[in-house]
C-alpha cells in the first residue's frame, strides 16, 4: 500500500490498532504499529494524529502515543475487563461493558465506583448483564470531548 493515500493507510492503522488490542489485551504503540505492518514511523505517526483528529483515538497529550482507542485504554485504570482468557482495560464501566460487546464475549467487569471508591464487578453472562452498581456520568455527553480524559 502506499503511504500517500492516508484514507486507506489510516484505515489499515486503525483496524491493525483495534484488531491487535482485541487479540492482546495490549494497545500497540506507534513503534510496534510501525515494525508490525513495516511502514516509516513517521508516516505511522502522522497516522496516529490523523485518526486523534477524528475522535478515532486519542493520544497521550503531547505526544503521539495512543492513551485511548476507544473502549480500550492503553494504561491500567479501575475498570478492568477480564475474557477471553486475557485482561484488557476501559476507561470507564461504559467502555469496559463496550469492550466486551466489542468482542461479543462474556467476560467479568472489576471496576471501582468513581463516587466513592467501593469495589464492584458485574459481568456478562450468555449476553446478560449481571451484578449491581450505579454509573456516573459527571459530565454531560455532549460535553464529553471538552476533555476526554477526565471525562
Amino acid at each position: 500500500m502506499l503511504v500517500g493515500d492516508s484514507q486507506e493507510f489510516d484505515r489499515t492503522i486503525r483496524l491493525h490498532v483495534f484488531q491487535h488490542t482485541a487479540d492482546t489485551g495490549v494497545v500497540p504503540q506507534s513503534q510496534d504499529i510501525a515494525a508490525a505492518l513495516g511502514h516509516p514511523l513517521d508516516a505511522v505517526e502522522a497516522s496516529l494524529r490523523r485518526l486523534a483528529e477524528g475522535r478515532v483515538l486519542v493520544l497521550a497529550p503531547a505526544s503521539s502515543s495512543i492513551w485511548m482507542a476507544n473502549p480500550f485504554s492503553a494504561v491500567p485504570t479501575d475498570f478492568k475487563v477480564m475474557s477471553r482468557g486475557r485482561t484488557y482495560f476501559g476507561n470507564c464501566i461504559w467502555d469496559a461493558l463496550g469492550i466486551l460487546a466489542l468482542l461479543g464475549a462474556d467476560g467479568l467487569v472489576d471496576a471501582v465506583c468513581g463516587d466513592c471508591r467501593e469495589s464492584m464487578e458485574v459481568e456478562i453472562r450468555d449476553g446478560a448483564l449481571e451484578g449491581e452498581g450505579i454509573v456516573h456520568f459527571a459530565v454531560p455527553a455532549r460535553r464529553w470531548w471538552i476533555n476526554i480524559g477526565f471525562t
